[in-house]
């Protein structure tokens, strides 16, 4: 009997360790793969195989990237239209820079974002900018009491807490009064969340979908590629984006974090159409029923709101391009004075880190800030080791220590600004579905730098001194971290 156990053990570990080398064949020689990425994988399979090769299963399969998102309403409203007429009218040098001649300044960017993105610009935004949980929720549930026909709901986290309580019963009080509520959130973040838990408001009509549910429970094929976006649309005129999701972490009330800093972005004028399509094609992946079809009501006209310069990116494991890393790059090589990086995760790709480099080494001021409190271990230490590498090139580097820092957040020289749900990190420019806010405004991009530099006043700066200095604990972390830098 004892022979018959460990013949049939020894059996399977066999077979699990010809299917690791047949999958690591799989992955050298038939997927397109960044070098670095297969190596660490490889590394994976090879030192833990049976659970490396599980891993890879849940974590490592390229996702098909056709048709995966799709909405006969573009045509419409005339998104795909508007783009090609900006691109050729940017070629032939006869665009309109309406009333902010910082966007005449940087339309290589701008073109590169039409022509890679289909992002079209809008010029007559008014912004507002949140860089604290509780004003942004406020302002928040403020409009979604004074909507009047829809509200359009999207969560990477979407917690059932007190926060996240009492915005649903904001949704539900509208839904009575005959507002059409719509809520999408990603199953990963949400864990522990289900749309029973929404029961009331879809009895009274409001409807809840999930983006790429498990299979079964604990099983998830699409682990590695979630919905990372977090937009909220009021009645078609008011949009929100940027890095807060739903619960009380993000008004700082969790002991793990303290005071949560993130910075978020309310936004008034024809850059919410962009935002809305966003959230009819995800609406539209995610759902299993009828898709929703274009309504005059999703997009009403605008009288002009501001005079702010936007363009609405997104990009994911379906885009061709990796658009907002390479906004992100095109904005640091166009620098003159200064750039100015927050991210709670920073583990860029060679690409970034070189424009890094060589905007460091042309005497661009460039300061990265990141959080001093780790929510994930491995990429923190694989973060401060990035970030450490920077110290040479002269990079000033700023730990927050006021909190955790959460902000998705890059500005340049007074002018150029993003903001979002992008870190900077592989998972944020090839795994996961992101949207980013790219503005051509002095005020905004001024106030955003002001905020970077109030938040100085809470960091300790990390000089190559102190990194040099740093305990055999910490080295040892950074280079386990460092190896596995491409797929964290």
């Amino acid at each position: 009997m004892v022979n018959d156990t460990a013949h049939i053990i020894s059996y399977s570990v066999s077979i699990a360790l010809f299917f690791n080398i047949i999958l690591a064949l799989a992955i050298i020689f038939l997927e397109r793969r960044e070098s670095s990425s297969t190596w660490a994988w490889l590394l994976v399979m090879f030192f833990i195989p049976v659970v490396g090769f599980v891993l890879y299963l849940l974590l490592g399969r390229q996702m098909r990237k056709k048709h995966l998102f799709r909405w006969e309403g573009r045509k419409k409203i005339g998104i795909d239209s508007l783009v090609d007429f900006q691109i050729e009218s940017i070629k032939k040098g006869s665009f309109e820079y309406k009333l902010n001649d910082v966007a005449s300044r940087h339309k290589e960017l701008i073109y590169m974002q039409l022509l890679s993105g289909h992002s079209v610009l809008t010029q007559d935004n008014h912004v507002e900018i949140f860089d604290d949980g509780q004003e942004k929720f406020d302002e928040l549930l403020h409009d979604i009491h004074h909507a009047k026909n829809h509200i359009h709901v999207q969560y990477y986290i979407f917690k059932l807490d007190r926060l996240g309580t009492r915005i649903l019963d904001a949704l539900i009080e509208k839904a009575k009064q005959g507002v059409q509520i719509r809520i999408l959130y990603d199953e990963m973040g949400s864990r522990g969340v289900h749309k029973r838990d929404f029961k009331e408001l879809i009895k009274l009509g409001g409807e809840v979908e999930v983006f790429f549910p498990s299979i079964l429970p604990l099983i998830n094929p699409r682990m590695n590629y979630r919905n990372h976006r977090k937009l909220v649309l009021v009645d078609g005129r008011i949009g929100y984006i940027g890095g807060f999701n739903v619960g009380d972490e993000y008004l700082g009330l969790k002991e793990k974090f303290g005071y949560w800093r993130d910075t978020h972005l309310r936004i008034e004028g024809s850059s919410v159409h962009p935002l809305q399509t966003r959230f009819l094609l995800d609406w539209n992946q995610a759902s299993d029923r009828k898709d929703l079809v274009y309504e005059d009501k999703f997009f009403p006209t605008f009288s002009r709101k501001g005079d702010t310069a936007i363009q609405i990116v997104s990009s994911g494991p379906d885009s061709q391009w990796e658009s907002i890393k390479n906004g992100y790059i095109k904005m640091i090589n166009m620098a003159k004075k200064y750039v100015y990086i927050q991210t709670p995760y920073f583990i860029p790709d060679d690409a970034f880190m070189n424009a890094v480099k060589i905007a460091c080494l042309s005497g661009i001021d460039v300061r990265i800030m990141i959080p001093n409190k780790p929510d994930h271990l491995f990429v923190y230490w694989a973060t401060y080791y990035h970030v450490g590498i920077l110290l040479d090139a002269g990079a000033r580097i700023y730990i927050y220590d006021n909190g955790f820092l959460h902000a998705k957040m890059i500005v340049i020289d007074d002018e150029v600004a993003s903001v979002g749900t992008a870190n900077i990190d592989s998972r944020s420019f090839k795994l996961n579905f992101e949207v980013n806010a790219f503005i051509y405004d002095k005020a905004v991009s001024r106030k955003l730098a002001e905020l970077f530099e109030k938040d100085k006043m809470y960091s300790t700066e990390l000089t190559k001194e102190k990194y040099e200095n740093r305990s055999t604990k910490i080295k040892i972390k950074e280079s386990i971290s460092r190896l596995l830098s491409p797929i964290l």
